[in-house]
């Protein structure tokens, strides 16, 4: 099925898609007009289902009117000002809202614009804490094999993904990465936490001894991987990397950007899977997708240790133009006022059972290999066709648009993370279609 274009559909050639093949989109354009709580509308007048919240974002579902009316007003006040050596007060507002919000000692929020500036940020503040201590040997960065932490250099660079850095050079010098923690022959089908894997937090030492403990500043990895394919953390993986970083000496950083605002039944992963990282990035689900923001969360110590030079300098020689704009502030203020008030930080542990079981219903379908869960948070991982990664995976997102549901997929991997409100019956809608989806691809 291919989708005729409407009379008045745009013309298509000017806007270079980011992650897209363009030239296949553009011949079978798949186009959104319009969305209502759990569902958009395509170009083609169709209801489609929304089994990804756009992103990873919209987790208080679509179209909620508190946030255009908080919007369009703070637009009317002040649209835009400064905030290098300026501010404006919804900033430290909504800054304080967060910092209710986060764990305990983490008040000092650094605003961005996106995940991928948050990674940024988070990077060069553990970077400029061990300067700040006198500690200028602390410079390696460690990431994550099949890890994805946006797409600035930074991030490429701590990033595991090959894809997103094959063409752009060799990335920031002195970075390692520790293993993945995706073993399908000890952990296949597992609900919630794989039981196989924590070890592998230990590959830390390794990577000390082989660049000296002392060079290591900070190590970066998702609480849970999710554009690489949705890998949950295995038991006592995450305590044990807690552990290690101790013992080297270095920081950790939680890239919180899917799992942060509730997509695990807590306002932030370290929160629900109860293990404390140093610094926390966060962005999507901040605004609810209304309007680019991001957030990072550093604890007191992080940041009192850029506090010891003369009161005059500039601490942190680092921001950008946007960094707390007042449209944004006030997009994030509304969402977090809506997430409290409808329990939405918290619905994942309500909807997580349902979810999990109607999930794992799908072992047995055509392809299947593995499916994997936590929170609202599901992967389905198919089997490649041979020789042609990803295509099944392709042909099954096509076909389940067509069937009126938005999933992503990534290779052959089904990843979905639906906004917060959805209700048992969306979720049986979901995978029914996903069922019959699988069973009409070869």
């Amino acid at each position: 099925m291919t989708n005729s274009a409407p009379a008045n559909a745009p013309v298509l050639d000017a806007f270079w898609m980011p992650f897209t093949a363009n030239r296949r989109f553009k011949a079978a354009p798949r186009l959104m007009v319009s969305a209502y709580g759990m569902f958009y509308r395509s170009d083609d007048d169709r209801e489609i289902l929304d089994g990804t919240a756009g992103l990873w974002t919209v987790n208080a579902g679509h179209g909620r009117q508190e946030i255009v009316d908080a919007v369009a007003r703070q637009m009317a006040t002040l649209d835009y000002a400064p905030t290098f050596q300026m501010g404006h007060p919804i900033a430290f507002e909504f800054a304080e809202c967060l910092a209710r919000l986060a764990p305990d000692g983490f008040d000092r929020i650094f605003f961005t614009n996106s995940g991928s500036e948050s990674v940024e940020t988070a990077l060069k503040i553990a970077l400029g804490y061990h300067y700040a201590r006198g500690d200028h040997r602390r410079t390696r960065l460690i990431g994550r094999e099949r890890g994805y932490h946006g797409t600035n250099f930074g991030g490429i660079s701590v990033g595991g993904i090959v894809t997103n850095r094959r063409v752009f050079g060799s990335g920031l010098p002195g970075v390692d990465h520790l293993p993945h923690t995706h073993g399908l022959a000890d952990n296949v089908f597992a609900k919630g936490h794989p039981p196989k894997g924590a070890h592998l937090a230990k590959e830390l030492d390794r990577i000390a001894a082989l660049h000296g403990p002392e060079t290591i500043a900070a190590v970066i990895v998702e609480p849970v991987a999710g554009s690489t394919g949705v890998l949950i953390p295995p038991i006592g993986y995450l305590e044990e990397l807690r552990a290690a970083c101790d013992r080297v000496g270095c920081l950790l950083i939680f890239d919180e950007v899917i799992t942060g605002y509730g997509r695990l039944g807590k306002p932030f992963a370290t929160q629900a899977l109860g293990v404390t990282p140093d610094l926390i990035c966060t962005a999507k689900g901040i605004t609810n997708g209304a309007l680019p923001m991001g957030a990072v969360f550093a604890r007191r110590e992080v940041h009192d240790a850029y506090m010891g030079g003369p009161e005059n300098l500039i601490e942190l020689f680092h921001g950008y133009t946007c960094s707390g704009h007042p449209a944004a502030c006030a997009a994030g203020l509304a969402t977090m006022e809506i997430m409290e008030r409808e329990g939405l930080m918290t619905r994942a542990v309500d909807i997580a059972p349902y979810w999990q079981q109607r999930l794992h219903e799908l072992k047995g379908a055509p392809h299947v290999i593995d499916v994997r869960n936590l929170g609202l948070i599901g992967g389905i991982e198919l089997a490649p066709r041979d020789g042609v990664i990803g295509a099944r995976g392709y042909e099954v997102f096509v076909k389940a648009y067509e069937k009126g549901a938005l999933i992503r997929v990534t290779g052959d991997i089904i990843a979905l993370s639906p906004p917060l409100i959805i209700e048992e019956s969306h979720i049986d809608r979901l995978v029914d279609t996903i069922g019959q989806v699988l069973h009409s691809v070869d």
